[in-house]
């Protein structure tokens, strides 16, 4: 029997939402093994109701909650293994949540770079991209997959791997939420322990000249340091809350490659140290989702940023209605890092920063792709008309983690 929480129940509030959006679904499934997501599925199929499908809930789009219909919620299926220590090779299933797999592997010193926050589900990130905290060394998460384990719309249970069902592999890495319900992933991770962590806090000009900086540094710099910024108003300025990571425990090289940072600007606040990676995605993030973060997001790419570019960004903050989210890429997150899958790396994975539009938004549930794509549309156009050079390839965040 699959456990099944329906309205009235004592935990239905606790399991209706996601992250960004609250939803009301007839019936919640919790399958604890893959043949239990088969009959969930075969289920969702004979009563006819419309289907989401859960790891985490953490993404931006909603779309794992719906109204009315049916959600299969893959949170038990949690266990992460080491099954092949000297290929530091790792079983992860979909349902488990980054924090646990950073601590599951923290004692035998290895790491997979896994997005922003220990409580984004596996199964989302790892069908969508997986752009973390070491990106720029370890490249996307999706470029380390190994295999995966994939329920079919028919029901049927495949293993994709290099030799069995490659195209499948192909497609879940990226575009695994059209494909089928991923219950468990063979991810390749890599030897770390410690890293350098900084954090710093940058008066920005309306010229966006700091960002400029920021971006003609990583451009040059050591594949180890992966960064993140935050650009958002500061009374009659702005401000960039930059952080760093270095992948590395060597004080030499993480003072190397975050000091250039302090020359980018005005620096109103600044720490450094070293951490355990698993503190980046601490298991203090986790919690239950329950539409507390409504938001409206886009996101795009820039090969390089010009004045006009950099500009441009500062502009659309300063009107108070935005605030922008910067990602260096570069070194192992243009040709899948250190071990990873250079080959088969997508020509637009050549850039230099992944840039984001978040802005504070409410939309009603399950009111889907379009009741979010008409203001962030508007968002990337601001920032695209300035330079006039259409270099800006928009397209929206769309796995649900």
């Amino acid at each position: 029997m699959i456990p099944r929480v329906v309205p009235g129940d004592d935990r239905y509030p606790l399991l209706r939402s996601t992250y960004t959006t609250v939803g009301a679904p007839n019936e919640v499934l919790l399958p604890e093994s893959t043949s239990q997501v088969v009959a969930a599925l075969r289920h969702a199929r004979e009563v006819g109701l419309p289907l989401a499908v859960r790891s985490g809930g953490h993404g931006v789009s909603g779309r794992s909650t719906n109204d009315g219909g049916v959600v299969i919620d893959l949170s038990a299926l949690n266990r992460v293994e080491v099954i092949d220590r000297a290929a530091r090779l790792v079983r992860v299933e979909a349902g488990a949540r980054w924090a646990e797999v950073a601590q599951a592997l923290a004692p035998y010193g290895l790491a997979i770079s896994s997005g922003d926050h220990g409580n984004v589900g596996v199964g989302g990130l790892a069908t969508g991209g997986g752009i973390g905290w070491l990106v720029r060394q370890y490249g996307l998460t999706i470029d380390h997959i190994r295999a995966a384990e994939v329920v079919l719309a028919d029901g049927s249970v495949v293993r994709a791997d290099a030799d069995h069902h490659p195209d499948l592999l192909w497609a879940v890495r990226g575009a695994g939420a059209g494909v089928g319900i991923v219950t468990a992933f063979e991810i390749e991770a890599m030897h770390l322990r410690d890293v350098g962590y900084a954090q710093f806090a940058v008066q920005v000009g309306q010229d966006g000249k700091e960002l400029r900086r920021w971006a003609e540094y990583l451009a040059e710099a050591s594949r180890e340091l992966s960064t993140a910024v935050t650009l958002l108003p500061h009374g009659r300025s702005l401000v960039a809350s930059i952080t760093a990571v270095v992948a590395t425990a060597d004080e030499r090289r993480v003072r190397d490659a975050v000091e250039p940072l302090l020359r980018i600007g005005t620096i109103l606040d600044q720490q450094a140290g070293l951490v355990p990676y698993p503190a980046l995605v601490s298991t203090a993030h986790l919690h239950a989702n329950v539409g507390q973060q409504p938001a409206i997001t886009t996101n795009g790419m820039l090969a390089t940023m010009t004045g006009d570019d950099a500009a441009a960004l500062a502009t659309t903050v300063a009107g108070g209605r935005r605030l922008v989210q910067l990602r260096s890429l570069g070194g192992g997150g243009d040709h899948g890092g250190d071990g990873g899958d250079r080959l088969r790396a997508p020509p637009s994975r050549h850039a230099g920063g992944l840039l984001g539009l978040p802005a504070p938004g409410r939309r009603g549930p399950g009111s889907g792709l379009e009741a979010h794509n008409r203001p962030a549309r508007w968002g990337v156009r601001r920032v695209r008309e300035p330079s006039g050079q259409g270099r800006l390839r928009a397209r929206l965040s769309r796995p649900d983690r």
